[in-house]
């Protein structure tokens, strides 16, 4: 693997990668690029950009992309402690829940919420999601900021970088802005520090995009432009 694992931790490693794969690979999403929708206010959703990216929900972001009239998620990434009453209705062909029980109780527990339409669900627990943002970023987040994490729209980011997604454009994720763009209620923006750590690391890699002008100043993450 070309990423800085531990010799003791390749093995382990190369198996989560394969096991993803397949898994992304059966959703029709795994040789596409992504467009990751976080819920910053405003987000800007270039026009055509969905007929060649597959859409990543994080969060609730999918009450915002239902609003835009945008259709079901390719993939939503959902973090367990995410309360269900905010997007009851959430409609995706893939969810990958930040978990620690197995996909299979999972299942189980979707199928008790009748108004959520999900095809195929995975687990990814709290300390692989944080282990592989310090894998892609090279460098241990903890420690810094308030919370010592990324938030989950950066950790997607990493985890598709890890997997070997072809390109990755960051859409609804800013340094700056406050608040949701699902809610009108004024949440300040956490994980601010660590974010942006994570984001240096990521700013020179030529996979990595946004749709942002605030966060392309911000962070140095290249502006996307469609191609022709």
């Amino acid at each position: 693997m070309d990423w800085n694992i531990k010799p003791s931790e390749i093995a382990r490693w190369s198996n989560f990668r394969d096991r993803q794969r397949r898994w992304l690979s059966s959703l029709g999403i795994y040789d596409k690029p992504w467009l990751i929708l976080g819920a910053a206010p405003s987000p800007t959703i270039p026009e055509g950009i969905l007929s060649t990216h597959a859409r990543v929900d994080i969060n609730n972001a999918g009450l915002t992309a239902k609003s835009l009239g945008l259709g079901r998620a390719d993939l939503t990434i959902r973090k367990k402690s995410k309360s269900w009453d905010e997007h009851p209705t959430l409609n995706t062909r893939g969810l990958l829940w930040y978990h620690t029980r197995p996909s299979w109780v999972l299942k189980i527990n979707l199928m008790m919420m009748p108004q959520v339409q999900v095809d195929s669900v995975m687990k990814l627990t709290r300390s692989e999601r944080d282990a592989l943002v310090d894998i892609v970023a090279g460098e241990g987040v903890r420690g810094t900021g308030d919370i010592g994490k990324a938030s989950n729209g950066i950790a997607a980011a990493c985890y598709a970088l890890f997997v070997g997604v072809p390109e990755i454009v960051l859409c609804g994720i800013s340094l700056t802005k406050q608040g949701h763009s699902y809610t009108n209620l004024v949440k300040t923006r956490l994980q601010v520090e660590e974010d942006a750590l994570v984001l240096s690391h990521l700013k020179t890699r030529p996979d990595v995009f946004t749709t942002e002008p605030d966060l392309a100043a911000e962070a140095g993450i290249k502006l996307w432009q469609a191609v022709g």
